[in-house]
């Protein structure tokens, strides 16, 4: 397999990666794709990146969602955000 070919299929290969490990593929699909992993070390690493990721992610469990912020904080932030609108509209119109 030349070049092109092996990029083409690569490119296939990972459109579909995520669906074959959670094992959503119909069994030629998974062969085809299994044959091109035998033999192609970047997609390899890819997919076993892929399948890291996947796996970390089941079990992340985030932290507590942060108190809401005070009213002077909150204040203090929609006087900052004027500030700055009203610096882009300043800006605009000296241009």
């Amino acid at each position: 397999m030349g070049p092109e070919e092996r990029s083409e299929k690569c490119r296939q290969v990972f459109a579909l990666l995520s669906e074959y490990l959670d094992l959503e593929l119909p069994p030629d699909a998974c062969r085809d794709i299994e044959t091109h992993l035998a033999g192609c070390p970047p997609c390899i690493e890819f997919a076993e990146s892929l399948r890291k990721t996947v796996a970390l992610c089941r079990h992340y469990r985030p932290a507590e969602l942060p108190d809401p912020i005070g009213k002077q904080a909150r204040e203090q932030l929609l006087e900052a955000y004027g500030k700055m609108l009203a610096g882009r509209k300043s800006v605009r119109g000296s241009e």
